[in-house]
């Protein structure tokens, strides 16, 4: 793995830190020497990881309790870090609400939009000016491997995280140019408190196993300046594979609502 702070700069910012694939890639940008600026609403879980990997790795990390749903919560992000050298961004935090979508109140669904899409969009927006200027940095924007299909009684939550991967493919071709590199991670079905709370879906009637999430942010990091797009683990490429290029559109919609239908437990929207 390359020395992400000799190439890019001394702190990295994890959105979503507290737990699951935030968490995993605030470890492993530890372990690797990075300072890490741990954004998330869980001050006290925060506290806590940012003292342990600083005993553990010797890094100077830093606490940003902050609601990203909150009106100009990026601008306010970005106020915070404008002294630090940072050199890459994590764009991870987000939230899902499986169900029907009338079924659910567009409030919840405007939320899904605004956290999943329109945040990231801000933080790549800013993160990418200042790197482009300074001529290095890197960019992580995190989708999901339902981004390759309209996906049923998911429909938002899939929509939006296709816009992040479009726009992060996009961007590592504008960007890299000015020596900023923009990775888009998918990930499948992750073990995290998402799946272990439930968070609307049964997920052993998805089928299939969950990956750890550390293998998530580890297979990111390994492939950050060398790809535009990566999916952790084999079963998942070949889904996606088998998606995009072999099953008819109508088919893989039809095999999405109903593997969803089945799992649906509640509608309750839950972080990711």
């Amino acid at each position: 793995m390359k020395d992400f702070r000799a190439a890019y700069g001394r702190y990295a910012v994890v959105t979503g830190a507290s737990s699951g694939i935030g968490e995993q890639f605030a470890r492993h940008l530890s372990a690797a020497g990075v300072d890490v600026v741990l954004v998330a609403r869980r001050k006290g879980r925060l506290e806590a990881l940012a003292a342990e990997l600083s005993r553990a790795d010797g890094t100077d990390n830093i606490v940003f309790e902050l609601d990203l749903l909150a009106e100009g919560a990026v601008a306010e992000l970005a106020r915070g870090v404008s002294d630090l050298d940072v050199g890459m961004v994590v764009a991870n935090a987000g939230i899902s609400a499986p169900g029907p979508l009338v079924d659910n109140s567009l409030a919840t669904e405007l939320d899904v939009l605004t956290l999943d899409g329109a945040v990231p969009l801000q933080m790549a927006h800013h993160f990418g000016r200042e790197f482009t200027r300074r001529g290095r940095g890197a960019i992580i924007l995190v989708a999901s491997s339902l981004e390759a299909s309209a996906a049923p009684f998911t429909a938002n939550y899939a929509a939006v995280k296709a816009y992040v991967s479009s726009l992060g493919q996009a961007l590592n071709y504008e960007l890299k140019g000015h020596g900023v590199d923009v990775l888009v991670v998918s990930p499948g079905m992750t073990e995290s408190e998402i799946t272990q709370r439930s968070a609307g879906l049964d997920f052993q009637k998805l089928g299939g196993p969950l990956m750890p999430a550390s293998q998530v942010a580890q297979t990111a990091l390994s492939n950050l300046g060398k790809r535009a797009r990566v999916i952790p683990g084999i079963t998942n490429n070949a889904a996606d594979l088998l998606i995009k290029h072999v099953l008819p559109r109508s088919l893989s919609v039809s095999m999405f609502g109903w593997l969803m239908r089945r799992a649906l437990v509640d509608s309750a929207p839950r972080e990711a």
